[in-house]
Parts: C-alpha cells; sequence; structure tokens
C-alpha cells in the first residue's frame, strides 16, 4: 500500500512535540477531559478541528 506524506505536517508535529502547553493538552485529550483540542487522523493536536 502506498502512503503520501505531506512535509509540512510531519514538520508541525514535531514542533508540537516540543511545546510544553500542547503536551500538557495532549495529557488532557488522553485522559478525555478536553474538548476543545483533539487529535487528528494525521497524530496533529488541533483546536475546534482547525
Amino acid at each position: 500500500m502506498l502512503k503520501l506524506t505531506n512535509p509540512f505536517l510531519e514538520e508541525i508535529k514535531e514542533c508540537q512535540k516540543r511545546d510544553q502547553k500542547l503536551m500538557e493538552k495532549l495529557v488532557f485529550i488522553n485522559e478525555g477531559k478536553e474538548t476543545d483540542f483533539g487529535v487528528d487522523e494525521n497524530g496533529v493536536v488541533r483546536y475546534r478541528g482547525r
């Protein structure tokens, strides 16, 4: 199966890993406590789906 990657999205994911506030939000997302933030199918943290 062929998988296409977007270098821009990969860069966003890597930068998000270095953002302490986003990592705190990720903990809340995983615990089901965060409703405004979520993780999309590419692993990118998004605010209200944006």
